[in-house]
């Protein structure tokens, strides 16, 4: 039997038990959705020139 460990509460887990895959539980899965909500992650980007020009205000 192979196990995970949850990346949320860091508990070991069995995955062919879990119906909240990649997470253990339901609870786990509803905090990271709302890490997401949140934007307290992220994904690295660079930025375009659009972007640039508004934060200068120049145009």
């Amino acid at each position: 039997m192979a196990t995970m460990v949850c990346s949320i509460c860091k508990k070991k887990f069995d995955p062919q038990n879990s119906t909240s895959m990649p997470f253990c539980s339901s609870r786990c899965k509803q905090v990271d959705l709302g890490r997401w909500l949140n934007e307290d992650y992220g994904l690295p980007a660079a930025p375009n020139e659009d972007d640039l020009e508004s934060e200068t205000g120049e145009y």
